[in-house]
This record gives C-alpha cells, sequence and structure tokens, in this order.
C-alpha cells in the first residue's frame, strides 16, 4: 500500500465503478420503461471512475450512478403525498445526467419544477462497524434526501458537493432506500443559473435547462473516526507545502496525530508527524526535491495522510497530490514560479449535446482540454458553472491554466436571499477547488453592474481573498471593478484595426485605458496593474448551420480565408501589446444555436487546428523566455 500513488489508485477505484454499474444495468434496465434509450447507453456513460480525485479512499466506496427510479413532481407535493416513502416511483432514469438530457433516457425539455429519485441499496454489512457517507457531486438546486423515508438533510445549490452522514438512519441494516427530491427554478431571481434559458427554446448565449443530479452519487464506508477535509499549499519557494488537516467522525484527538508522506515519482521525498489539536491538524512537510508544476511541465506529487491513534495505530488513510508552484503579480505581469506566462485562455461554456451539464465520460472532460490545447491555447475561462472534478484533475496532470468561476446569471445579489444563496455556494466550491494547481485566480461574478450594492461584489473579493491568499481574484469580469487584483475587460469589437485601438492608451501609456464602465464606484484603471481582455472575439462562423436562430457576435466572415485573418488580427493586437498579460477568446464550442466556436458543439472540426494553433501559440510581447 506505500507505494500507491494517486493514478494507481484511480485505475482500480475505477474498475470498481465498473463493477458497481453492472450490478445496476443487471438489476435495473431490464424492467425500465425508457428501455430502449437506457439500453443503448454506453458503459463509459455510467461515469464509474472516483468523483472525488483531491481526497481518496482506496477501499469502501460505491458508485451510485446508474438507473434509478424517477418521476417529475409539477406540483410540487410529492412531500405531501408521501413520494418519499412509495415504494415505486413511475418511470426510469439514468443517473447523472439531468432529466432534459438524452442519455438521461428521459430528454423532457419544458420546465420541471420538481423532480423524485429513488433507490433499493445493499452495502456489505460490514460497513456498519464505522459510518455511512452519502455524497452527492451535484444537484440543481434545492434538494432533500431521505433514507427509508426519513429525511436526513437537505442542501441548497446546483453546484457544489454536499453530503451526509446516515449511518443512524439505517439502523444496522444493509439494505435500505434513498429518495432524493429536488426543486428548481431558473425563472426565479433567488437561485443562480448560469447559461439555462429562461425560456422555454434556448436563445441567444442561453441554452437547454439542468434540473436535479448531474454529478456522480456514490456512498463511502469510512472508520468511526476519520479524515474530512484537506487543504494544500505550495510553497514553491520554500520548497514545500502545507497541509492542513480537518479530522470528524467521534474523534477529537485525545493524542492522535497525522502522518503526511510527500512522493515524487515513487519516491519518498518529505515526511512529517503532528499531533492533532481538537480535530485539526496541520504541518509544513520540507521537499528534498523540489519539482516545479507549470504549463509545459506539469509534474505533481503524491501526498498521503494517515490518521493515527494515540499508540500510532493508523486509523484512516487518505490520498491526494499537488503542484509545487507559485502565482504572482509583478507589474503588468501576472507570473508562474516567477516568470509571466501570457495566458492563452478560451471561455469554455461545459455544455455536451447529449449530457448537457455532464459530459458523457471522463474521456470527453479531457478531450475538451487537449482540443484547446491543440488551438494553441494553455487555458480557459470555466464559464458561468462549476466544471466536475475530473476535469479540475485533468487541467492538472495536462497543464492547463484555469480561472475558477460560478454561475451568478438569474440570481439577484442585491437582496439579501440571493446574496446568502450566493455567498454560501460560493465558500463551497472554494473549499472543493483549492488544492488544484491548475487553478491560477479566481471571479466570482460575470459581467454584473449592480447600482447601489457595490459592496456584493467588495465583499465577495474580500472573503476570497481571506480564504486564499495564494491567487488573485477578480470581482466581477467585465462591466464593473470595485476590488480586483486584476483589470479584465470585455470587447467583441470584430474590425480587427478597431479593436487595436481601444488598447493603444494602455500601450503607449497616454490617454484613458479601455474600460467597460463607468460610475461612481468604478474603480479607474491605475497604471501597472495586470490588464486583460477576457472576452473577445465571439466570430460567427459555422458554414454546417444555416437556421435563421444561429447566434454569434457581429457580421460573421463570408469565406474560411477572411475568418482566418480577423482571428488572426484581433489576437496579435492582443499579443502585441507589452502591458497585457493574457486573453480569453470566445469559444471553444458552438453550443446549440451559439455559433461562435473553434470546433461544432459535437467537437468535429472547423479549422486546420495548426494555423489556430501559430497564430494563438506566438510569443507574446509581455513574455521574456
Amino acid at each position: 500500500m506505500s507505494n500507491l500513488t494517486i493514478e494507481t489508485i484511480d485505475s482500480r477505484l475505477l474498475l470498481e465503478g465498473v463493477k458497481t454499474i453492472a450490478q445496476s444495468i443487471a438489476e435495473n434496465i431490464s424492467t425500465s420503461q425508457n428501455l430502449t434509450s437506457l439500453a443503448s447507453a454506453k458503459a463509459e456513460h455510467f461515469r464509474p471512475e472516483y468523483p472525488r480525485p483531491q481526497l481518496v479512499r482506496d477501499n469502501g466506496w460505491l458508485n451510485l450512478n446508474g438507473v434509478w427510479e424517477f418521476e417529475t413532481d409539477p406540483g410540487r407535493t410529492g412531500k405531501e403525498r408521501g413520494v418519499q416513502r412509495a415504494e415505486k416511483l413511475l418511470s426510469k432514469i439514468l443517473v447523472p445526467f439531468a432529466p432534459e438530457s438524452q442519455l438521461s433516457g428521459v430528454g423532457h425539455l419544458d420546465f420541471i419544477p420538481a423532480v423524485w429519485y429513488r433507490r433499493e441499496i445493499q452495502v456489505p454489512s460490514s460497513w456498519l462497524n464505522g459510518r455511512v457517507i452519502l455524497h452527492i457531486g451535484a444537484c440543481d438546486f434545492a434538494s432533500h434526501v431521505y433514507v427509508n423515508g426519513i429525511e436526513v438533510g437537505s442542501h441548497i445549490g446546483g453546484y457544489t458537493p454536499f453530503s451526509f452522514d446516515i449511518t443512524d438512519a439505517l439502523a444496522s441494516n444493509p439494505n435500505f432506500i434513498i429518495s432524493i427530491y429536488a426543486e428548481d427554478d431558473t425563472r426565479s431571481e433567488a437561485q443562480p443559473r448560469g447559461k439555462q434559458s429562461p425560456e422555454y427554446n434556448s436563445f441567444g448565449c442561453l441554452y437547454t435547462r439542468t434540473t436535479g443530479i448531474w454529478q456522480t452519487v456514490w456512498l463511502e464506508a469510512v472508520p468511526s473516526s476519520y479524515i474530512g477535509e484537506i487543504k494544500i499549499t505550495p510553497q514553491f519557494e520554500a520548497g514545500a507545502v502545507l497541509a492542513e488537516v480537518k479530522t470528524d467522525g467521534a474523534f477529537a484527538g485525545r493524542g492522535g496525530k497525522v502522518k503526511l508522506t510527500a512522493k515524487a515519482s515513487g519516491k519518498t521525498v518529505g515526511e512529517t508527524i503532528v499531533s492533532v489539536s481538537g480535530a485539526q491538524a496541520g504541518a509544513f512537510v520540507v521537499l528534498s526535491e523540489k519539482h516545479a508544476w507549470s504549463p509545459s511541465d506539469p509534474f505533481l506529487y503524491d501526498l498521503r495522510i494517515d490518521l493515527l491513534d494515540s499508540a500510532d495505530k493508523v486509523i484512516d488513510t487518505v490520498y491526494s497530490y499537488f503542484g509545487l508552484r507559485s502565482v504572482a503579480i509583478n507589474d503588468y505581469a501576472v507570473e508562474i514560479n516567477g516568470k509571466p506566462v501570457f495566458q492563452r485562455l478560451i471561455l469554455d461554456q461545459g455544455f455536451y449535446p447529449d449530457g448537457i451539464y455532464t459530459a458523457p465520460s471522463e474521456a470527453a472532460l479531457k478531450k475538451d482540454i487537449e482540443l484547446s490545447q491543440d488551438m494553441g491555447f494553455n487555458g480557459a475561462r470555466l464559464h458561468q458553472k462549476v466544471f466536475e472534478p475530473r476535469f479540475l484533475y485533468w487541467a492538472d496532470k495536462l497543464g492547463y491554466l484555469v480561472w475558477g468561476e460560478t454561475p451568478d446569471w438569474g440570481l439577484d445579489v442585491r437582496e439579501a436571499k440571493g446574496f446568502s444563496t450566493f455567498t454560501l455556494s460560493w465558500i463551497e466550491e472554494l473549499e472543493r477547488d483549492y488544492n488544484h494547481p491548475s487553478i491560477v485566480g479566481w471571479c466570482p461574478y460575470n459581467e454584473h453592474d449592480y447600482v447601489g450594492n457595490p459592496e456584493a461584489f467588495r465583499s465577495i473579493y474580500q472573503l476570497t481573498k481571506a480564504y486564499d491568499h495564494t491567487r488573485p481574484v477578480i470581482d466581477t469580469s467585465g462591466h464593473v471593478h470595485v476590488a480586483t487584483d486584476i483589470y479584465d475587460v470585455h470587447e467583441y469589437e470584430q474590425d480587427p484595426v478597431k479593436f487595436a485601438a481601444q488598447f493603444e492608451s494602455l500601450k503607449s501609456g497616454v490617454g484613458t485605458v479601455f474600460t467597460n464602465s463607468v460610475g461612481s464606484y468604478q474603480i479607474p484603471y491605475k497604471p501597472g496593474m495586470p490588464y486583460m481582455v477576457s472576452e473577445y472575439g465571439g466570430i460567427k462562423w459555422s458554414p454546417n448551420n444555416v437556421s435563421s436562430n444561429a447566434w454569434g457576435y457581429g457580421d460573421g466572415p463570408k469565406t474560411l480565408d477572411e475568418f482566418i485573418e480577423r482571428y488572426r488580427g484581433l489576437t496579435d493586437a492582443l499579443l502585441d501589446n507589452p502591458k497585457m498579460f493574457g486573453f480569453c477568446y470566445t469559444q471553444l464550442t458552438d453550443v446549440e444555436q451559439e455559433v461562435n466556436g473553434l470546433y461544432y458543439y459535437d467537437r468535429s472540426s472547423k479549422f486546420d487546428s495548426s494555423i489556430i494553433k501559430a497564430i494563438t501559440s506566438r510569443k507574446a510581447a509581455i513574455e521574456t523566455e
């Protein structure tokens, strides 16, 4: 066990996940009312991979993706009618796909006010010697979870994970029933919808909705005292890593310890043991070998965390990983490990033709990164969505720079309820994703201009900096800045000459630097601040889509050559500006009626990637190497 790495554990757990999925198929699919569509699903569509790559236990888990009983609840009266205790629901669905998606086997595209899920579960009897935790990766939007008809917990938020200790509800019986209820109202201003359409049809840059479960559901067996959370902060200059561990369950210190072991390519390069104080422990692990994580060399260390009792007996073990890198602002540049790295970002909406919010397979998550890199991009804005942890895992492994963002469209944070909902969800996202070295910045809001409540921006900026002082934060991308480490703007001017002229003042230092908004609380651009055009391009080009509702920015080019020259002109204007540290092109793929992607919605090619890559990846003025 001591030589295990995240990769070897991951491979083994994938096989275990496949086994549980196979059992689900055998037990349920023969009785499915949606037999035709569900039977056509491939094994990879059941998403069997271990869903939490930053905190892995190498035994005692059960993947609950697969066929569940399902029904909609248009009147939201199910609890009154006792659906949580029903012996059977009306239909079937393939979890973790939303009922609007093709892969779910449902494909219901109208508004769905509420949904119910039900599944009979059996766990090994040995699990009852410890604790049993139910995990739900994401469920949109307000969820209630029942075990054998008794509510065990609820959660507000459609994009972040939640879990409940269901041990006591099992009553020492390994056979039980899980029921999940979720309400969703994308037309309300009380919940964020991101890019989900508030109208029946998709339109413009808004797309098909997602209701209910859309990430993996799974069970985990843990000991009575166990490791609950880890927070990993690399110390690049010192050649060390800070690991903070939170224990959970019955453990409350009592002479216990945490042992931290760091490995590089299977070799132990750092080890320390620290006492637990209350339920917390934290320590620096000094590394005997220093390997930097960067886009050109995304080296990852393995980290093993052992929880020890007072007699130094191992109670619990989890595995994680980290990248040794720093992110810092130096004048106009944003540096990775002390060197300017021009951020060539792509806007990624994270939608899929058959799964909508949920990738049809883990391979599809990895492929999106590779498609972007093939075009010369070294990262992405993960736009108006909290992407799956497995996407971030592949970003870590492939050296892909990403900005952590969240859906905020559709939510009015000027009101106390909306602001509270947003804040709680944002904290959960920070906690979930903090450890990923691929994340090089945070941006909680997008294109907002809340007249009369600038504190909605300032307070979230300050909260983010309090939780994470290691990364830059943009308060709101485009439009308004109240408190920000980076000045970013959005500009969709399609004429390259006019586009370049917008940023001449930034380049020359003469005149007023281009901003998206002015107002009493808009902070002006200050010379020396890093500056990025975080949305540009969006060139409308889709010769295969002649639909009247095909949407993109501006007038589309008439020919392929005209597209290439427009793309070159817009991109050159940013690469050649010595005070520009990055850009973000709109966007990676077409999505439904929006046709400004560099790839079609099905990920097939629109262009010769080598031509786009040559334009995108050439050396920027701000890069010193």
